[in-house]
């Protein structure tokens, strides 16, 4: 068991300060409320129902500005040894890998990122390697030094015979890593290999095209002969890069999506190309026309097309298609939708519909009159809140996770962090039917934006950065990250009693983390949430557009139509997560606690009843890794707990944390998919439980998208038999919704509905509910007729003050940097759009 002092300062008094400026306010005030005073009571109650002015002061009369929303500074007890390389320190390892020679005197004859092509040799990433878990484990409990910090490289070796992916760790790398001391130091670059049970990729599993404009090129090439076709079918032609790049285009545009995944095992590389109109919501307004293209060959000139798709009907060419729509044979779709022009905006965010009552109004305003309760050391990106504190750090394919989560001193999660996003789609029609997304092969760490302010979280949230280092260069989100204490609006426990010390109410206050990645058409929000019992949640939720698809009768058993020829697919989400729990220390054990029905018959019932039928709790010990890839029981009767056999609380159980599935706890429906024949494993149970390595940090890889039948990590391969008694173990846990879509998805899904959480509560952790040791809760004394009510709220008091005015609207976008850590030039919204629905290789044809 290891218990770490956190080095917490002072609480600071936040005791209005009457300031010159202050005083003057005060002044005003006062004048004002005299003035309101002076006018009869029916004008002062009209003037407060049109203005929603305050006309008294609460506890304190003479209201000063609020104290500064800040967190507390404070310094991390150690070094975050999980924080990504910052901008100047990933300059140095990218000059390193430039001019980097083997013992032959060979290096990678790189090219620039930006430039590359899928011929040539690339940077594709470069990012933190988590250190093994006993090094950091002898640093943060023994006092021992740091764990060394190595990079994880991944070159795209185009240029190379064969062409391959090269993945690489370098190190140990000196302290500080700049170009000099680099230069200088002994690094070793060696394959990385023991994170993955099959670690050799095939160049034709990579994400996307290094250069999406030769995919543009070539879809634009092959339908140059159908333009004519496609302006009266479709409403709109095909432009190719150059097209695209002229202002004022004669024909409206369209844009192309394709699918994943590419192959099955890295011997061929294909998808299906859908067109869409490009125009407001281009991810709802998919069109009836579909491409199945080969691009096996690494040049671009040699891909070509194996057969299309138009209204059901099959051509294995375009000049096929061609002689049926000239000879009359061809069967025609009905038209898109072509909105009316009130309508127009139907697929966008502009406000429609009527007012409602009231609504001019601004809502609700969160104010922390006391100031913050929170200390933040936002170097380290340390937290540290009522008890809790943890680190975060941010990667390339999942974005945030959260490391050494303690409660109470106590280490209970060595890692928190989200593993994979599997969304798996159902149609008629080539294109949803084909479709398997593993988002985090796209990257869901570099579509992470900023975060807006008031609306993506509450005015006073601190906001953290979040830098990755991918094939796109350097990319800074100023506000990628924030952290707030809310009050859930409910207490967290509560009572009406009449004895002495029974009623009262504890004040639900939480700690909530929160990102959101926005990856192609849908945006994830990840949120972690710290209560005062020791209870953490995880929550996935998401919004942002369906991906549409084209309607036809056919379809109806396959989603909901949306518009005239609109339509939302059916599909699962499901997003696994890690979590590493440290229950008194690493040797854990995983309990299941079951609820069965029993029948009794007891002495002390008579005849009037006869036999009891009731319930009983049956604990059982899970040994092995084969018997703990696991599903929820029937009706949630029951709940997995992870425990230490040999650190019992005070009653004699086992300390641990149990996993309670909270909202939509689901896993895969299709299970027998080729598709995702051992590339998801992970996605088929509610949760598995295992022994917990450094070879197996992760249930997925960037890797796993494209190659369902060879993936790089085979989950089912961790569970080969290993005891799982007293060891140290993970618990991965999945989340997600069986999406049926409904019309009021349009023009965007809803994250009230498209929600998912998990509950890891203690168990028999701790001797009794540690957040009675809250002081925001109130006892009250029942009195005697005649006597006053009275209450002790430990002599915590509401300060009244004046909120700081909301200022106007700001927003960060996207910093980038050139490979010499330079500032890149800003990218125009048309470039911005481009980037953003390449993760779904959707290229957007033309601006609008």
């Amino acid at each position: 068991m290891s218990v770490l002092p956190t080095k917490e300062d002072p609480s600071p008094s936040f005791k209005p300060k009457a300031t010159s400026k202050t005083r003057l306010a005060i002044f005003g005030a006062l004048t004002s409320a005299a003035a309101f005073l002076l006018l009869a009571p029916a004008s002062r109650r009209s003037l407060v129902d049109n203005t929603l002015n305050f006309s008294g002061a609460g506890r304190h009369s003479t209201p000063g500005f609020c104290a500064d929303t800040s967190p507390i500074p404070t310094t991390a007890p150690r070094d975050n040894v999980w924080k990504n390389f910052d901008v100047q320190e990933a300059v140095a390892i990218r000059q390193w890998l430039w001019e980097y020679k083997d013992l032959n005197g060979h290096g990678f004859n790189l090219t620039s990122e930006l430039a590359a092509t899928d011929l040539d040799n690339s940077i594709s990433l470069i990012e933190n390697f988590a250190p093994p878990k006993a090094e950091v484990l002898e640093y943060f409990d023994n006092d021992g030094t740091s764990p060394g910090r190595f990079a994880k490289i991944v070159l795209m070796l185009g240029a190379a015979s064969p062409p391959s992916i090269g993945q690489y760790l370098l190190g140990p790398l000196p302290t500080p890593i700049s170009t000099l001391s680099l230069s200088a130091a002994a690094l070793e670059l060696a394959p990385l290999r023991h994170i993955y049970t099959n670690p050799d990729v095939p160049y034709t599993g990579r994400i996307y095209a290094q250069n999406g404009s030769y995919l543009q090129e070539f879809i634009s090439q092959m339908l140059a002969p159908l333009r004519n076709a496609t302006l009266e079918l479709l409403g709109g032609v095909v432009h190719g890069p150059v097209q695209a790049a002229a202002v004022g285009l004669e024909e409206p545009a369209l844009v192309f999506g394709g699918t994943t995944p590419f192959s099955y095992d890295g011997s061929f590389r294909r998808t299906w190309i859908q067109l869409k109109g490009n125009a407001p919501g281009s991810f709802l307004k998919a069109l009836d026309m579909y491409f199945y293209v080969d691009m096996t060959s690494m040049k671009a000139s040699e891909w070509y097309l194996i057969r299309m798709v138009y209204n059901r009907q099959m051509f294995a060419t375009t000049a096929e298609f061609l002689e049926a729509y000239s000879n009359g044979t061809l069967k025609r779709s009905s038209p898109p939708d072509t909105p009316t022009v009130d309508e127009e905006s139907w697929a966008t965010r502009a406000r429609r519909g009527r007012k409602r009552d009231l609504d001019e109004r601004a809502g609700p305003r969160q104010v922390s009159f006391n100031g913050p309760r929170y200390r933040v050391d936002k170097d380290s990106q340390w937290v540290s809140w009522m008890g809790w504190s943890f680190y975060l750090s941010f990667a390339r394919d999942m974005g945030m996770s959260l490391w050494d989560v303690r409660f109470r001193g106590e280490r209970i999660l060595y890692e928190v962090a989200p593993q994979e996003a599997l969304a798996v789609y159902s149609g008629s029609n080539p294109h949803q039917g084909s479709t398997v997304f593993l988002d985090g092969g796209f990257g869901m760490g570099t579509a992470t934006w900023g975060l807006i302010l008031g609306y993506d979280c509450p005015y006073d949230s601190l906001l953290l950065p979040a830098i990755t280092h991918t094939a796109s260069g350097t990319i800074l989100q100023q506000d990628a990250i924030c952290v707030f204490e809310r009050d859930s609006g409910k207490p967290l426990s509560r009572h009406t009693g009449y004895m002495t010390r029974e009623m009262g109410a504890m004040k639900g206050y939480e700690l909530l983390v929160r990102t959101i990645s926005t990856v192609g058409n849908y945006d994830y929000l990840f949120d972690y949430t710290f209560q005062l019992d020791g209870t953490m949640e995880v929550r996935i939720s998401a919004s942002g557009y369906l991906q549409g698809a084209w309607w036809d009768d056919a379809e109806n058993s396959y989603g909901t139509k949306i518009r005239d020829t609109y339509m939302g697919s059916i599909h699962d989400h499901v997003i696994n997560y890690k979590f590493d729990f440290d229950i008194a220390g690493t040797r854990n054990s995983l309990m299941a606690i079951s609820l069965e029905n029993e029948v009794v018959q007891q002495p002390w019932f008579d005849d009037d009843w006869g036999e009891e039928h009731q319930q009983k709790i049956v604990r059982k010990m899970i040994r092995n890794e084969s018997d703990a890839l696991l599903d929820y029981p029937k009706n949630y009767e029951g709940v997995y707990a992870i425990v230490n056999e040999e650190e019992l609380n005070r009653w004699g159980y086992p300390r641990g944390y149990a996993i309670h599935p909270g909202v939509s706890p689901i896993h895969m429906t299709n299970l027998d998919s080729k598709r995702t024949k051992h590339n998801a494993n992970f996605a088929k149970h509610h949760l598995a439980v295992s022994r917990r390595k450094d070879s197996e940090p992760s249930s997925s890889s960037m890797w796993n998208i494209n190659l369902p039948g060879a993936p790089p990590v085979n989950f089912y391969k961790f569970f080969d038999g290993e005891s799982l008694e007293q060891e140290d173990l993970t618990a991965w846990v999945n989340l997600g919704m069986h999406h049926i879509p409904r019309a009021e998805d349009s023009p965007m899904t809803l994250t009230n509905l498209a929600t998912s959480s998990v509950l890891l509560a203690p168990f028999n952790f701790n001797d009794w509910d540690p957040a009675m040791e809250s002081m925001n809760a109130i006892l009250i004394n029942v009195p005697e007729p005649g006597d006053s009510w009275t209450a002790d709220e430990n002599g915590v008091e509401i300060e009244y003050c004046l909120p700081p005015r909301v200022g106007k609207f700001n927003y960060h976008g996207m910093n980038t940097f050139e490979k010499d850590g330079t500032p890149g030039q800003p990218l125009r919204v048309h470039e911005m759009r481009q980037q953003a629905e390449s993760y779904h290789a959707i290229f957007a044809a033309s601006e609008l």
